[in-house]
């Protein structure tokens, strides 16, 4: 595979790991997955943490790599495609948390979540030829000890209502983020360390997806 030109595709319509491809000279395909992850979690059978965001990621990889198939009964994508499927969950108190969605579920999160150390939890698929590859990454987010005005402004913005743990590290939300420990860019929704890794293992080097 490492002598084509290859193109790579993101199950995903977030804007936050567009943006992270795009800031590491990466101008991926864009093409929702439109999965239904709550049915998907409940086929699961009493998973982990990681489980769960490696089965989400996968499912979305999956259902976008369908589109991508030469056939009805082909199961190998064309030469030199790369499908990236992704999921992000926060894991506090022994529980995953994913979008709050909501102003008053942002807020009630944001009063549970301050001054307190959790861990942000990210499942990645990748898919070329016939080969999966999947990797889950840990990052320790310290929260700030935020005010009940903060937080309700914050709230107020919108901004965390997509976001896995309600809150942004890029954005608005890098204000109450006193400390990270591991890949930043795994916090903020796609980890390039993991996808450099799944590359590699497909027969390709990074630079090939770089922007020319």
């Amino acid at each position: 595979m490492a002598g084509t030109s290859p193109r790579l595709v993101l199950a995903s319509t977030s804007a936050s790991r567009l943006s992270i491809l795009r800031s590491a000279g990466v101008e991926p395909e864009v093409a929702p997955s439109g999965v239904d992850e709550d049915a998907v979690v409940a086929a699961l059978h009493n998973p982990s943490p990681d489980d769960v965001v490696r089965a989400l990621a996968t499912a979305k990889a999956r259902s976008v790599a369908q589109d991508y198939l030469p056939d009805n009964t082909s199961e190998q994508l064309p030469e030199g495609l790369v499908v990236v499927g992704a999921d992000s969950m926060l894991l506090i108190d022994g529980e995953l948390q994913g979008k709050p969605h909501t102003e008053e579920e942002t807020i009630r999160r944001w009063r549970n979540q301050r001054g307190r150390t959790a861990e942000l939890i990210t499942g990645h698929a990748m898919m070329a030829d016939s080969l999966v590859f999947t990797e889950v990454s840990r990052t320790r987010i310290q929260f700030a000890q935020a005010t009940d005005e903060d937080i309700a402004a914050y709230a107020a913005t919108g901004e965390p209502f997509g976001c896995a743990g309600a809150f942004t590290l890029e954005a608005l939300g890098g204000w109450f983020i006193d400390r990270i420990e591991g890949d930043p860019s795994s916090v903020i929704g796609l980890s390039l360390p993991v996808l450099r890794r799944g590359l590699t293992v497909f027969g390709f080097h990074v630079s090939q997806f770089w922007n020319r």
